[in-house]
């Protein structure tokens, strides 16, 4: 495990988050993402740029919010926002879900997985909204130290050796 000096000193015994693909809500997203996309494969042509893109987009954007987020670490408020914005991306992604399993194109175990999925990663980002003031305490350094292990993930991006 990584041990290195806070702003204040003190050695830390926590892992640094190097950016915004190592946080777990993202991994996560990034899970929901490509589930939302495979199951959505089978939804009817005529539902192309209704359900099937608007559920597509949703999912997507989860994961945006989440980056776009971690840059805002310089201003509290403004990371809340975009985190806020995530939760909201998550509902619509349950609401599309809903829709699916609603008109037969999804099986209740495929909606109740998605739906689960979503569940998760909302819990994850109301803990980091929560907790904020830890994420954004030391935005200007690129290597930040995470307020617990339970956001963080060494998950590689998927081009990394």
């Amino acid at each position: 495990m990584t041990t290195s000096t806070t702003e204040k000193g003190k050695a830390s015994g926590l892992p640094f988050a190097r950016g915004f693909w190592e946080l777990v809500a993202y991994q996560r997203a990034r899970a929901l993402q490509r589930r939302v996309f495979e199951l959505s494969k089978k939804f009817p042509r005529e539902e192309m740029y209704s359900l099937t893109d608007q559920a597509r987009r949703a999912a997507r954007s989860i994961g945006a919010q989440i980056a776009e987020a971690w840059g805002k670490r310089d201003y509290e408020k403004h990371f809340v926002s975009k985190l806020s914005d995530a939760v909201s991306e998550c509902n619509e992604t349950q609401h599309w879900t809903i829709s699916a399993v609603d008109d037969g194109y999804l099986t209740r175990d495929e909606g109740r997985e998605v739906w689960n999925l979503c569940l998760e990663i909302g819990r994850l980002l109301t803990s980091m909204t929560e907790r904020s003031d830890e994420f954004c305490q030391d935005a200007a350094n690129p290597r930040l130290r995470e307020p617990s292990p339970d956001f963080f993930c060494s998950t590689p991006l998927p081009w990394a050796d």
